[in-house]
Formats: C-alpha cells, structure tokens, sequence
C-alpha cells in the first residue's frame, strides 16, 4: 500500500517530526514537492500527523491505563465519549468489540475526577480496572520501532534535530499551555502560527520550542494507521512477570521490533505491552517463540485490537477510508 519513499518519510517524521520538508527530500533524494505530496496523501488517506506531547512526568501528570467492559450496543459510543475528552489517548476497541481500553492523564498531586467520578455514573459499564503506569519502557518518545527500517545511520544523523542544550531549562508553566495546545492539534505548525496562538513572538516560539524539546519536556509523536505498514494483527498483552526479574524482562521487551509499547503497571499483572504483527500467525509466533522462550513470564493475557478510535493526539476528524492500491502522484511569554 506504500512504497520506499513513504516509509522514508515516515522514519523521517519519527526522527524530527517538525523537519522542513526541503530538508526531508534533500536527505531522501526527491525534491520537497514530492515530500509534501506524499506526506497530504498519507495525511488523507492513513490518518497521517505529527502531534507535540508534553512528557507527563515533566508535566505533573501520572498516567492511568482504563479497561472497561461494555455491552455490544453501547461500547462504541463509550469510546467516542471517551475519545472526546482532552485528558485521554490511545483509546481503543477490542476483545470482539465488548472491551475499551484507554490511557488517561491525571493530575499526579490531585483527585481523579474520571477515576472516581465520571466512570462510575456512565451507564452500560459492566467492568472497570485502572491500572497506573509505573514505568514506560518504550512507548512516548521512543515509539515502534517497526516504523524505523528505512534509513541509513547517515540518513538518520543528516534528519536529527541539532543545537545544544539550554544552561537551564525551566520547568513547563500555565504559560506553555496554548502552544502545548496548538502542538498537539498539529505538531508542524508553523512559527507563525503557534505565534498567533500563543502571542509570543516568532523569536520566543523558537526559544521555548528548542528549550522545551531539549529539556525533554516536549517530544514530537506520529500518529497513523499502522495497519499500511503491514501491522494487520494488533494486540494488548498483560503480564505477570517475578518482581525479581521485571526490570530485566521489560528491558529484554521493549527491544523486541514486535512491540510498540512496554511498561510497569499496578494490578494483578505488572507488565504491559502492545504487539503489533502482520497477521494472526505472526502473532501467534511471537507469542509461543519469544516470549514464550522469556524466563520469569508467569502468567499472559492477551485482547486483539480491534478499532483505534483515538491515537496520541487529541480527537480531530474521521480519516478517510484507506485506498488499498498503489500511492499516487495572547499569552505572556515565559521570561
């Protein structure tokens, strides 16, 4: 469904999602029109968008993972209302369609309102779990690396982003939120743009965007639909791994080209993680093969994927339906 040259766009969006596109074709060797073509293609066609994220931790926010169960009749609707929400990501559909899972933002000094409130007083929940995520050991800043496979080592150094680090480098404020908002609608908005959004000059974009990005506090994340890479069978895996060997065995996971996602969590399992496979089969051999070859894996549950109804970024238009043939042609600023 893609070729060569999209999926080196891709790695290079992954690299630096906010990359000129003259610096994208001038490293790929095709020229900046053929990028931004490609790229308005993907964009229509596969859900395609860079999204900017401010890194919970440095944002004071603690991330809780939701399962939900709901009847056949009212679980799609749960999801949407969920997806609308500003506080939640990775919102999705599985087990037949009867179970939603969803990553939510709290306040880490602060109640849960969706916790302990709002969920409780939603009609047609038949079975809820939240799941605090401990440690992510990939997942955020370092994402699939299924979408890594095209790029040379040269390529990659040519793609990413330069500069020193700041001196200092001040923590996120009240003041970030419109451009963290602005970002988060579309990662690649131009100075101008997030100038008017915030009121700051174009100048004290760049500074706070640099500042921001190098402190950590501000990574750039790709949202697609995997599935044009050939990622067809897509599953969520609960594990309850020894306390002894749970840190070694997320490390050993978390390198594995299959997995999306890997992280520590509370509950009766302590270990998640999304695989991401190009069918049932394949699936099936990671699973009895890898990691059923891992020492220190007690127990394992997984749930297909079935829907993505939101991804990292917040909610924004129904995608278009996928082609399946071949591609064609004012704030006060921070001090």
């Amino acid at each position: 469904m893609i070729d060569e040259i999209d999926r080196a766009l891709l790695h290079a969006l992954y690299i630096d999602g906010r990359a000129p596109f003259s610096r994208v074709g001038s490293v790929l060797g095709v020229s900046t029109q053929t990028v931004a073509r490609r790229f308005r293609r993907l964009a229509a066609e596969a859900s395609l968008r860079v999204v900017g994220l401010a890194e919970p931790g440095h944002a004071g926010r603690t991330q809780w993972l939701l399962r939900l169960g709901a009847g056949p009749h009212t679980a799609q609707d749960l999801a949407r209302a969920l997806a609308r929400r500003p506080d939640t990501s990775w919102v999705r559909l599985a087990s037949g369609g009867t179970e939603i899972l969803a990553v939510v933002q709290t306040p880490a000094d602060d109640g849960h309102t969706l916790l302990l409130h709002d969920l409780p007083r939603t009609n047609g929940i038949t079975a809820l779990s939240a799941h605090c995520l401990l440690h992510v050991y990939r997942g955020g800043p370092t994402g699939w690396r299924g979408r890594e496979v095209v790029l040379t080592e040269d390529q990659v150094r040519l793609l990413r982003p330069g500069g020193e680090a700041p001196v200092t480098a001040r923590p996120l404020t009240d003041a970030d939120l419109p451009l963290l908002e602005a970002l988060g609608r579309d990662g690649r908005a131009s100075q101008a743009e997030l100038a008017a959004a915030t009121g700051w000059s174009p100048a004290t974009v760049a500074r706070r965007l640099a500042e921001l990005q190098a402190s950590g506090a501000l990574y750039f994340d790709v949202d697609l639909d995997d599935t044009v890479l050939g990622a067809t069978a897509q599953a969520l895996l609960w594990m309850s791994v020894a306390p002894a060997r749970l840190d070694e065995v997320a490390h050993t996971l978390a390198g594995h080209p299959e997995l999306a996602f890997v992280a520590a969590t509370t509950g009766p399992t302590n270990l998640l993680a999304q695989a991401l496979c190009p069918d049932p089969a394949a699936l099936h051999a990671y699973l009895t093969r890898r990691l059923g070859a891992l020492d220190g894996i007690r127990s394992l549950e997984s749930a297909p994927v079935l829907r993505t109804v939101k991804a990292a970024g917040p909610l924004g238009p129904a995608p278009a339906r996928v082609r399946r043939g071949p591609p064609g042609p004012p704030t006060p600023p921070p001090p």
